[in-house]
C-alpha cells in the first residue's frame, strides 16, 4: 500500500531538497549506496569482487534537461571506466547508464544527443575491456531507448538491454531480442505505470516476469535475471536446467546492499552473480525507488532523517 505514496514523493521537488540535504553516509543510504566519488565506487567494487561477485556501476542521475550534466556524467563514467581499466577490475565490472542522464530529455535533439553520449560510453568501455548495459526508465522511454540499443549494438553488439515485466509489451520485447549475442537485464520494473500500459498486481507483474524468462532462457542470448524473490531465483534456476542452460550462459543481477548473503551462495553454487553498485550525488530517485520496492525500509530512514537534525 505504501509503494504508490512512495514512488509519487520520488517526484516531489519540495521533499528531494529536504531528503537531498542528507550525507550519503547517513543510516539506509549507505545501505544502498556505496559512496558519491568514483574512488569510493572502484573501491566497493573490489570488495565485491574479492568475495566472488560480478559488478555493474551505474553513476546516479536521470532526466537532466542541461547538456552540460549530460556531458559531465559523460566524464564520469569515462574516468570509471580508465580506473575500473588501469586496476584490472574491468574484466569483472560493467557499467549501466541511463540515457535520461546523458541527454535523452535535451528539447529538440535529445535523442541524437544521448545516441553520441551513449556511443563515447561504450568507446570508453571497450577500450578498457568491458560492456554498457542501457537501463531502461518509465514507459515513455522505452521506444526511444530500443531505438538507440540497435543503432549502438551496429558497432557495439555487446551492448546490454534492460525489460520489465510489469509493462505488457515486455514478453514481445523479449522475442524480439532473445538472439545470439544480445544481453538482457530482465527485471520487474520498479517505476508507478499506469494501466494502460502495465499490470498493476504483483501476481500478474509475477507472472509476466515467468513468461519472460522463458523467452529468454529459450532463446540464444544471454539472459539477466534480476530479481531478489526467492520464488524467482528457483523458477529461473529450474527453467535454466530444463532449457539445458550451464552456468555462465546466464547470470543472475541483485541490487547492491539487498539479500548479500544470497549473492554470495549463488556465487558460491558457481552462478554468475552481478551485483547493481550506484554511486554519485544523485542518489535521491534511486534511493526512493528502493523504499518503494521495500517500504518496511521506510522507518529505517525516517530514523536516519531525524538523526540528521
Amino acid at each position: 500500500m505504501l509503494r504508490q505514496p512512495i514512488l509519487l514523493l520520488s517526484r516531489s521537488t519540495r521533499v528531494k531538497q529536504l531528503i537531498s540535504t542528507m550525507p550519503v553516509s547517513a543510516g539506509i543510504v549507505a545501505s544502498y549506496v556505496p559512496g558519491e566519488s568514483t574512488e569510493s565506487a572502484v573501491a566497493a567494487t573490489r570488495a565485491l569482487v574479492d568475495d566472488g561477485l560480478e559488478v555493474t556501476l551505474d553513476f546516479l542521475g536521470e532526466d537532466t534537461t542541461d547538456a552540460e550534466q549530460a556531458d559531465a556524467t559523460v566524464a564520469a563514467y569515462r574516468e570509471l571506466l580508465e580506473q575500473l581499466g588501469s586496476l584490472g577490475l574491468a574484466r569483472r565490472a560493467e557499467v549501466s547508464v541511463k540515457l535520461s542522464a546523458v541527454g535523452q530529455f535535451l528539447p529538440e535533439n535529445g535523442h541524437k544527443v544521448a545516441l553520441e553520449n551513449a556511443r563515447a560510453i561504450c568507446r570508453a568501455a571497450r577500450n578498457a575491456g568491458t560492456t554498457v548495459t542501457l537501463d531502461m526508465e518509465d514507459h515513455t522511454t522505452t521506444d526511444s531507448t530500443l531505438q538507440i540499443l540497435r543503432e549502438l549494438r551496429k558497432d557495439f553488439p555487446e551492448t546490454g538491454a534492460v525489460l520489465q515485466s510489469a509493462l505488457f509489451r515486455t514478453e514481445a520485447d523479449c522475442r524480439a531480442l532473445a538472439h545470439e549475442g544480445s544481453r538482457v537485464r530482465l527485471c520487474k520494473g520498479a517505476y508507478l505505470e499506469p494501466e494502460d500500459v502495465a499490470f498493476q498486481s504483483g501476481a500478474e507483474i509475477d507472472k509476466s516476469y515467468v513468461r519472460c524468462l522463458k523467452v529468454l532462457l529459450a532463446g540464444d542470448g544471454y539472459p539477466m535475471i534480476a530479481t531478489h524473490d526467492p520464488r524467482m531465483v528457483q523458477i529461473a534456476s529450474s527453467l535454466a536446467s530444463r532449457y539445458g542452460r550451464a552456468q555462465g550462459t546466464y547470470e543472475f543481477q541483485m541490487l547492491y546492499g539487498i539479500r548479500t548473503d544470497e549473492q554470495k551462495r549463488l556465487a558460491a553454487s558457481g552462478e554468475t552473480m552481478r551485483v547493481y553498485l550506484p554511486y554519485g550525488t544523485q542518489w535521491y530517485g534511486y534511493l526512493m525507488r528502493r523504499l518503494a520496492e521495500k517500504p518496511q525500509n521506510l522507518s529505517m530512514f525516517v530514523r536516519s532523517l531525524v538523526s540528521q537534525k
